[in-house]
């Protein structure tokens, strides 16, 4: 990341990135969209790439990487030689190692799902209130229009819910918003201080009365 590529489909086209990679101690939350993702971005790349995307250059770690793939069609390198394709085995390879799994999580009581919109922690909106904030202000300003004439054709009840999220993310991103789709700044800041629930609710109908 430390210059521009020389070969554009090279090293863009044929890159694969995936929430899966991670170094040793970091483990994943049980939040359904990532647990989505981390099986999802690697079967896309598969798909798109090749089941061996994983030893194209740009993709290739930079230290020698032991696993449990081997063959597939593309392999290019030495495809573990003659070691055994089977674990456990008497050659001592492939043998487990505990200091590199994935932590365990903590729990506390019974878990049977769960969503991150009953986690008080969780903030959906930071990371887009973040990025609206280092934003210069003819970037801000394309930003709006572009979303304004991209939701016209939405029904007003969706308009709505995305500008209560945007005020959410940061007021000025939400009433600059509101003031582009002619929508009434009033109604979604009281939409903003509803719970995701009482907002889904105030937004079913296709037509939202501004107090």
């Amino acid at each position: 990341m430390n210059r521009n590529p020389e070969n554009y489909y090279a090293e863009v086209e044929q890159s694969a990135f995936s929430p899966a990679h991670v170094v040793p101690g970091i483990g994943f939350s049980p939040d359904r969209f990532l647990q989505g993702r981390l099986f999802a971005y690697g079967d896309a790349q598969r798909y798109r790439l090749g089941v061996n995307h994983n030893l194209i250059p740009v993709n290739r770690a930079k230290v020698e990487v032991n696993d449990y793939h081997r063959d597939g069609a593309m392999r290019v390198d030495g495809n573990y030689g003659g070691a055994p394709a089977y674990s456990p085995n008497s050659y001592g390879v492939w043998a487990s190692q505990p200091e590199v799994m994935e932590p365990p999580l903590e729990l506390e009581g019974a878990m049977y799902r769960y969503d991150p919109k009953e986690d008080p922690t969780d903030d959906c909106f930071r990371a887009g209130g973040d990025l609206w904030r280092v934003l210069t202000e003819d970037k801000k300003e394309i930003l709006i229009n572009n979303t304004a004439a991209d939701i016209a054709p939405v029904t007003e009840n969706i308009k709505y819910r995305h500008a209560a999220h945007c005020y959410l993310a940061d007021p000025e991103y939400g009433q600059r918003f509101a003031k582009a789709a002619g929508l009434s700044v009033e109604k979604v800041v009281e939409l903003a201080k509803l719970d995701n629930n009482g907002l889904i609710q105030a937004t079913l109908s296709d037509t939202i009365v501004p107090t």
